[in-house]
């Protein structure tokens, strides 16, 4: 009897050691994907490396690579609304299964860089004007991206960024077919993936829900 007695408890203890090994297994990992989730967010914007960290950041307004010529933001980290920055992942998972990635020039801009910006260049087909609705860069709602290859070389396009020209639009004809057909295909996937293009730029992509995202300083 006491043997019967032993074996039943060893049985029960080893049960149990099982059924919490089983748990653990399933809701450790389940409370470290939220935690993943829980993702810094100030005025409804995120860092963009946050939600897909293999978009390549090349913020040219930190750096004096840029039409100022001069560094603009004081970091390097690119921030947009959170719903865009999870469009724009989309999108990059899409560019990644063709063997691309994307490369983001720019993303939310403070309304005081806008102001700069318009004093350079006060042409509206280029730089929105402060002194109305602003830009959807001032929303997080807009992004400047390009293509790269799978070793990160950008792809040709049919200007280089900040092309204040005619060649710049979606509609010119006056460039490379190479980058005609790469411009075309990246303005494909992005709408597709919940974008609209911009005609005048053709790096330029605004968040189809724009409209919906308050004018924010931060």
């Amino acid at each position: 009897g006491w043997m019967k007695m032993k074996n039943k408890i060893l049985r029960n203890s080893l049960m149990g050691v099982l059924a919490i090994t089983l748990i653990s297994g399933i809701f450790i990992p389940a409370a470290a994907a939220r935690e993943k989730k829980n993702i810094k967010e100030i005025q409804g914007l995120v860092a963009v490396k946050d939600i897909d960290p293999t978009i390549t950041v090349d913020l040219r307004y930190a750096t004096e690579d840029n039409f100022t010529e001069k560094k603009i933001y004081p970091y390097a980290i690119a921030i947009l609304r959170r719903e865009t920055a999870e469009k724009l992942a989309a999108a990059n998972k899409k560019f990644h299964e063709d063997g691309f990635g994307l490369k983001l020039w720019d993303a939310y801009r403070p309304p005081s860089v806008q102001k700069i910006f318009w004093e350079l260049v006060p042409d509206e087909r280029y730089v929105a004007n402060p002194s109305k609705e602003g830009s959807r860069h001032n929303r997080g709602g807009a992004v400047d991206v390009t293509l790269v290859d799978s070793f990160g070389r950008e792809v040709p396009m049919p200007t280089k960024f900040d092309d204040f020209s005619e060649n710049a639009s979606v509609h010119s004809i006056m460039v490379s077919a190479e980058g005609k057909t790469n411009a075309n295909y990246l303005a494909k996937v992005m709408t597709q993936s919940g974008f609209d293009i911009y005609e005048h730029e053709w790096w330029h992509f605004d968040d189809r829900n724009w409209k919906d995202f308050p004018l924010v300083d931060v």
